[in-house]
């Protein structure tokens, strides 16, 4: 068994290796959702699993607070709504279950946030090209190379690691980062 240190050793050593190469998707993501929640935009968010939870964590951060007493802004986390999701799961299979979502709720001027560790999982992909037919921008969360999501995304959060529980733990430092970003900005309008 790895000891505790160990383990936080290994999560250093990739947040380390991507502290460089995620400032310039952070700043880009950063932009886009300010720019959306300027013009009443809102953001779509999705993932499987364990991004399933950091969707769900990210939607509340801007729902409710993140840091600060304000309004709160338009954020969905696609994941949380179990009849929509057994209900396109079972009628359209559950590759469908966040595309049917953002071509329900989504509009140009929204923005998708997309996270998959592998960059391969059919419903975000899916989700993607939905999000793309209606002219919104979207921001994908993956692990080391972005998979098939990589091309599709406007920002692209691609975490330098294979292990699923070390691309989440940076992940959810990059949605907090996000987070405060979006607060700092919109609270000094």
């Amino acid at each position: 068994m790895r000891s505790f240190t160990q383990i936080v050793d290994e999560h250093n050593q990739v947040l380390s290796a991507s502290v460089e190469s995620l400032e310039q998707p952070f700043q880009t993501a950063a932009n886009l959702c300010i720019r959306a929640l300027e013009n009443k935009g809102k953001l779509l968010i999705c993932g499987n699993g364990g991004s399933a939870s950091d969707a769900q964590h990210f939607a509340a951060e801007l729902v409710g607070r993140f840091e600060r007493e304000r309004n709160g802004w338009p954020a969905i986390a696609l994941t949380t709504d179990t009849s929509i999701i057994t209900a396109l799961g079972n009628d359209y299979g559950f590759e469908h279950c966040f595309s049917r979502q953002v071509a329900a709720l989504g509009a140009a001027g929204d923005i998708l946030i997309a996270m998959s560790t592998s960059g391969n999982s059919e419903n975000i992909l899916r989700a993607t090209g939905a999000a793309r037919e209606l002219d919104m921008k979207v921001i994908g969360f993956t692990g080391q190379g972005g998979g098939a999501l990589a091309p599709l995304v406007d920002a692209l959060f691609a975490v330098p690691a294979k292990r699923t529980a070390r691309i989440q733990e940076v992940h959810e430092i990059c949605l907090h980062a996000l987070a405060e970003a979006i607060e700092e900005n919109l609270m000094q309008q």
